[in-house]
C-alpha cells in the first residue's frame, strides 16, 4: 500500500515537472489567473456581460494549451470554477448545505448537460447562474438591521413554509411591528417579498427539472396551483407553463428598492 502511494506521488511529481517545461512554450499562460481573478470580481459585482467575456478569454487560453484535449480541459475547468464560486458563497455566509448543493448541482450539470457543440452557450448560462446565486447573498443595506436580517433569513429559508408570524417569532418581535418596519424600509409588504422570492426560486425548477407545476407549487408552499399561477404571472409576465415552454424567456429578478429611510 505504501509503495503504491509512493508511486502515485512520484508520478504526480514527474508530471508536474513535465507540465512546467510544457508551459514555457506557451505565451499568455501567466495571465490566466489574472483573468480568473477579474472574472471572480465581475461575478461578485454582478457584471454579467463582463464576466461572460472574461470566461471566454479563459477558454481561449485553455484552447491554446490543451489541443485535442480542449473539451475535456474546459469541462474540468468549469468544475473547478464552480468550486471557487462556492467558496465565495461561503465567504458571504451562505448556509453550508446550500453552498454544497450549489457546487453539486453545477458539477452535475457539467457532467450531464455540457456538450462540445454548445459549450460556449453553456459557459454563458453558467455565469448567469453563478451571478443569480451570488446576488442572493448580497447583504441588504437598510438602516434597520432587523430588516436586513429578515431579508437574509427569508433568502436562506425560501423553501420553508414561512409566515409573517413565523418570522416575527424567530426575531422575537411582534407581527405588527415587523410588518410596519419592513414596509417602511423596503417599500413592499413582507407578504409580497415572500411571494417574490418564491417565484424567483421556482423559475429554476420549472426550467431545469421535470417536476410538475403542481409539485413546484407545493414545494414553495403556495396554497394551491391556481394561486401560484396568478402570483407567478403577476411578476414574470407568463404563466408557469408558458415560462417552462419558452426557454429563451429571461428570468424574473426582483430588485430591492433603494433605502427609503
Amino acid at each position: 500500500m505504501l509503495q503504491h502511494q509512493y508511486s502515485i506521488s512520484e508520478a504526480i511529481s514527474k508530471r508536474y515537472f513535465q507540465e512546467i517545461e510544457t508551459m514555457n512554450r506557451y505565451d499568455g499562460i501567466e495571465t490566466f489567473y489574472e483573468i480568473e481573478a477579474q472574472l471572480i470580481r465581475e461575478i461578485y459585482q454582478l457584471e454579467t456581460e463582463a464576466a461572460k467575456e472574461s470566461l471566454r478569454a479563459l477558454i481561449d487560453l485553455l484552447s491554446e494549451r490543451s489541443g485535442k484535449h480542449f473539451f475535456r480541459a474546459v469541462r474540468h475547468y468549469f468544475i473547478v470554477l464552480s468550486s471557487v464560486v462556492t467558496r465565495k458563497l461561503i465567504d458571504n455566509q451562505a448556509p453550508l448545505k446550500k453552498a454544497f448543493a450549489f457546487n453539486s448541482a453545477c458539477v452535475q450539470m457539467v457532467d450531464e448537460r455540457m456538450n462540445d457543440a454548445e459549450f460556449l452557450q453553456f459557459a454563458d448560462d453558467l455565469v448567469e447562474f453563478y451571478i443569480y446565486v451570488i446576488s442572493e447573498r448580497k447583504q441588504p443595506s437598510y438602516k434597520h438591521q432587523t430588516v436586513n436580517r429578515v431579508i437574509m433569513f427569508i433568502d436562506d429559508e425560501v423553501e420553508t413554509d414561512l409566515s409573517v408570524e413565523d418570522i416575527a417569532l424567530h426575531f422575537s418581535i411582534s407581527t405588527s411591528h415587523l410588518s410596519r418596519i419592513f414596509k417602511e424600509h423596503v417599500g413592499i409588504t413582507l407578504v409580497e417579498y415572500l411571494n417574490v422570492r418564491r417565484v424567483e426560486e421556482s423559475q429554476y425548477y420549472l426550467r431545469h427539472t421535470a417536476k410538475s407545476i403542481s409539485n413546484i407549487s407545493e414545494q414553495f408552499h403556495f396554497c394551491n396551483q391556481s394561486y401560484y399561477t396568478r402570483i407567478f404571472k403577476k411578476y414574470v409576465g407568463l404563466t408557469p407553463k408558458h415560462f417552462r415552454d419558452q426557454p429563451d424567456h429571461e428570468y424574473f429578478r426582483f430588485q430591492l428598492p433603494e433605502r427609503l429611510v
